[in-house]
Formats: structure tokens, C-alpha cells, sequence
């Protein structure tokens, strides 16, 4: 297969309609339909469903919809990665969510730094859930991940440390006098909706609360009355006397990874994996 099909099927696989997807390729409708009936003609397998109303998927045409996207973030790293080096730019790029395990990253870079054959880090802090892209499709070398909010799937990974989750409240809230809570109650506040988080395209749920990019738009929010969140216990470190955190009993641990691309060779990286996990 062709990376030129691939995009073609992707684009038709998220489209669910060949005259969009084609405008979206910037093609003509019949090369783009003659490419994808070539492409199921060498697989074998009918990827899409035709009618007068309507294109789906077959059962082949997720997985290859899977696959397609997968094998073009590689495509897509190897090129980003070939330019970096060429650039002389031999450095590692580290993602995070921002205000996420702030302490964590401080101890790993420093420690890091005082190894004698250490590379320089760039550190790009994202908003929630954009590690594994940036991670994928090369703009980045190492991230961490926090499960179970981030999907793993396809990295090589090391487990750092695990935490517990407390629920943030505004200031003052009633809530915030009791010793402990459960999800049921901070789910169940009427004046506090829980924030409605970004999916993996981007586009947000529908709920009730807030829409939030990142950590310290999320604070702000619960200042101001607008929401309460669940976080892990490490935030503790950067809530200000606007806020209070009380422990939730029954809320599932979160466990910070470090994550790399299973095919990375960068004795650099594979030197900052052992200090991650020796800290």
C-alpha cells in the first residue's frame, strides 16, 4: 500500500462521504473513488459500504482506518525526526500536560542534566490529551502520560509514580468541611458541574460544565464557582487559598508513565527513561 491510498481512505473512513473527503484531499470525486475501489480490489476486502444515502465502514475497514492513521503518524514522525537531525538539532523534545506533575518533571530534568553525557531537553507543555499525538507524529521524542486519562496504546512505557485523586472545590464550598468525599458527591452538586475535557479530535462532549483546555484554565474556573474537578493529589502543590481539595475514597488511582516510541534507537532517550525510573 501507498501512503497517497492511505490518506485517500482515511480521508473517506472520517468523512463518511466522498465528495467531502475529496474536497478535503483538494481531488476530483472519480480519481478519489477509482483510488479507493484499487485499494480494496489489492486487499481483498471490502473496506466501505456503498448506497445512494449513505458510506460506512466494514468491520476491515476499521481495523485498516486503525492502521492507516497509525502508519501515517510514523510516516509523518520519521520525516519530522530526519529534519531535526539534519537541522543539527540533537536534543530531546519532553511533552506534558501543563501543571501537570510539575515536582516529577523539576526532579527528572535536574537529575538528568547531572548525568555527564546528558543532551539538552526541550520541554513543550500541551493541553489534555495532546501528548500521544505530539508523541505519534514526531513533534516529540518522550512525554508523560497520566492513566487512565491517557491511552498508552503503542508506546513502550515505564511506570513512575501512583497517586491518589482528590476533588478541588472552590473556597468555602460546604463540601470542603468534610474529611473525605466520594465521586457520587462531587458528581452530584448542582451549582458545580464537573468540566467537560476535550476528546481525542478535539471537539468537546456535551454536559453542562465548562469546556477546559488545561490544568490552570481548570483552576481559575473552580475559583470562580463554575465547577468542581477530580485531579490527582499532586495538584495540592499549585492551589492557591481560593481553592481546597479534599480525598476522594473511591476514585481510581492515577499513575504517571514515561512514554517513547517503541522503534526509538536514541541512546540519549533510553538514558533519560533510566533516570526517570531510578527517581
Amino acid at each position: 500500500m501507498e501512503t497517497r491510498e492511505l490518506r485517500y481512505f482515511v480521508a473517506v473512513a472520517e468523512e463518511l462521504h466522498f465528495g467531502r473527503a475529496a474536497q478535503r484531499l483538494g481531488i476530483a470525486q472519480p480519481p478519489l473513488s477509482r483510488a479507493i475501489g484499487q485499494l480494496e480490489r489489492r486487499l481483498g476486502v471490502p473496506l466501505l459500504e456503498r448506497n445512494s444515502r449513505a458510506v460506512t465502514l466494514t468491520g476491515a475497514g476499521a481495523v485498516l482506518l486503525r492502521e492507516a492513521r497509525a502508519a501515517l503518524d510514523a510516516v509523518e514522525a520519521a520525516e519530522r525526526r530526519t529534519r531535526r537531525a539534519a537541522a543539527g538539532q540533537a536534543g530531546l523534545v519532553l511533552v506534558t500536560k501543563a501543571g501537570a506533575s510539575t515536582e516529577l518533571l523539576s526532579k527528572l530534568l535536574a537529575a538528568y542534566a547531572a548525568e555527564p553525557d546528558a543532551t539538552p531537553v526541550d520541554v513543550v507543555l500541551c493541553g489534555i490529551g495532546e501528548q500521544e499525538r505530539l508523541l505519534r507524529d514526531g513533534r516529540a521524542d518522550v512525554a508523560l502520560l497520566h492513566r487512565p486519562f491517557d491511552s498508552s496504546a503503542g508506546f513502550d512505557t515505564e511506570e513512575l509514580t501512583t497517586e491518589a485523586q482528590v476533588a478541588v472545590l472552590p473556597a468555602g464550598h460546604p463540601l470542603t468541611t468534610s474529611s473525605h468525599l466520594r465521586l457520587s458527591d462531587l458528581q452530584n452538586v448542582p451549582d458545580l458541574p464537573m468540566p467537560n475535557w476535550p476528546k481525542p479530535d478535539g471537539s468537546y462532549p456535551n454536559g453542562p460544565g465548562p469546556q477546559v483546555r488545561d490544568n490552570t484554565q481548570l483552576l481559575q474556573l473552580i475559583a470562580l464557582g463554575r465547577c468542581a474537578a477530580a485531579l490527582p493529589e499532586s495538584c495540592r502543590a499549585h492551589l492557591n487559598a481560593d481553592v481546597a481539595a479534599v480525598p476522594l475514597v473511591d476514585a481510581p488511582l492515577v499513575t504517571t508513565l514515561i512514554a517513547w516510541p517503541p522503534h526509538s534507537r536514541s541512546r540519549a532517550l533510553a538514558a533519560l527513561v533510566r533516570t526517570a525510573t531510578r527517581l
